[in-house]
């Protein structure tokens, strides 16, 4: 090869890689415009695909004792149109579908720019040049998460979303089914139940979602989880799974929930989105997730939803008020339906009952306290109504105010007791 020859190839060489290099840089920033792109990309390869076709041809059928033999001619295979087009749970997917939105999460940055040069995007620009330099706030999308629509009243529609998803927030959108980007109102937020309400303009509104009962829940029941895992680039995925069961008390922000746990593939995205069953009705919101165990060991397939009768209590009081003031009885219990033998001895649980709230603790100086409720006590009734799980005690607390005095109804040691307590704060 002459070295004319090399030069040329050379510069062809440097020239084919400042393209790639710009084609790159260009791809990185329309992804963080929202990655028009991509969408573009896949409109284009569904419209070829939608227009291919293929020739008509004729073709015979044989049909034997163990089925069906189809003969065509080469290159001329066909799909077949099947009239089965739904699986069982779409009809219920369907009466959500539109009812479900991406949240999108805005927050102030600082961000200070030398240039409006593309590449000082990437460090590229000329940081010694100190005229050129500017400092400016600016709303930047921090965090997405998912929400549902569950009513309309005096021109607003209404929106559960988990608290953590809008917490911080400058700003709060949402993007609605259709695809439209419209501005939302932060109603009322709760940290404890992890619940906050939104609020949009009723014109947009085009579906709304109705509750189910989760105390009707059972083990092995089918359901469904709707929302947009890893951003609203995958809005509207929708997971299935079963209810592994309906009623897990765990331990979120130092506070006791009684969740619902399912197999439901849950991604970071899906917070604040239904969990749907058969019927089409949301019976929990989904919250949060187990990805690994206290040793580091990897869990799959263990997501946690808030259930619906308590979202109902929590977002009724948060758009009447804005937030929550709860009363509590200063204590930590355990379902005792819920533990097995082994977490039994572990509690130092020696009571022969199945059912009832296991007092693990009770805090010096509360409400529980100052009534004479001890460690070991397992209550049974709470306003004379039985209570066998957490939940059930949260709505009844819940449905009295601070100050209102309730009667708690105890086993201690084989023996029946029952206490007033005077309810007070949370913290």
């Amino acid at each position: 090869m002459s070295e004319e020859q090399d030069k040329q190839r050379n510069t062809r060489k440097k020239e084919n890689n400042r393209l790639l290099t710009k084609a790159a840089i260009i791809g990185v920033v329309a992804g963080i415009l929202g990655g028009g792109i991509a969408y573009g990309g896949l409109s284009a390869a569904n419209l070829n695909s939608n227009t291919s076709s293929s020739t008509a041809s004729s073709s015979s059928s044989n049909t034997g004792e163990n089925g069906s033999v189809t003969t065509s001619s080469s290159g001329t295979t066909k799909v077949n149109k099947s009239k089965t087009t739904s699986g069982t749970m779409t009809s219920a997917y369907k009466k959500v579908q539109n009812a479900v939105v991406s949240v999108l999460n805005y927050k102030y940055t600082s961000s200070s720019s030398s240039s409006s040069d593309i590449y000082s995007m990437f460090g590229y620009g000329d940081s010694d040049s100190s005229d050129s330099s500017s400092s400016k706030k600016s709303l930047t999308l921090y965090s997405e998460g998912s929400g549902v629509i569950y009513t309309t009243a005096n021109g607003k529609g209404y929106i559960v979303t988990n608290n953590h998803v809008i917490s911080g927030a400058a700003k709060v959108k949402v993007i609605l089914a259709s695809g439209k980007t419209i501005a939302a109102k932060v109603v009322g937020k709760d940290s404890t139940s992890d619940l906050a309400v939104l609020s949009i303009d009723s014109k947009y509104v085009t579906q709304t979602a109705s509750f189910g009962d989760s105390r009707s829940l059972l083990s092995g029941q089918t359901v469904i989880a709707i929302g947009s895992p890893e951003g609203s680039e995958y809005a509207s995925t929708v997971t299935q799974g079963i209810i592994s069961s309906p009623s897990r008390t765990i331990t979120y922000n130092s506070n006791q929930m009684t969740v619902i746990q399912t197999d439901a593939a849950i991604n970071s995205g899906n917070s604040g989105g239904p969990l749907v069953n058969s019927d089409g009705q949301v019976i929990g919101i989904n919250s949060m997730k187990l990805s690994s165990s206290s040793s580091g060991d990897s869990v799959e397939g263990m997501g946690f939803a808030i259930p619906s009768n308590e979202v109902v209590t929590i977002v009724n009081q948060l758009v009447k008020k804005g937030k929550i003031t709860r009363p509590q009885l200063g204590i930590k219990v355990a379902a005792i339906a819920d533990l097995n033998s082994y977490y039994k001895k572990q509690l130092g649980i020696s009571t022969s009952l199945k059912k009832g709230l296991y007092v693990a603790s009770v805090t010096s100086g509360s409400a529980a306290a100052s009534a004479g409720i001890k460690k070991g006590d397992v209550i049974t009734a709470a306003d004379g109504k039985t209570v066998n799980d957490v939940a059930t005690l949260h709505s009844i607390l819940y449905s009295h105010n601070v100050g209102d005095k309730v009667k708690i109804t105890v086993n201690r040691n084989g023996k029946t007791m029952t206490f007033t307590v005077t309810l007070q704060a949370s913290n």
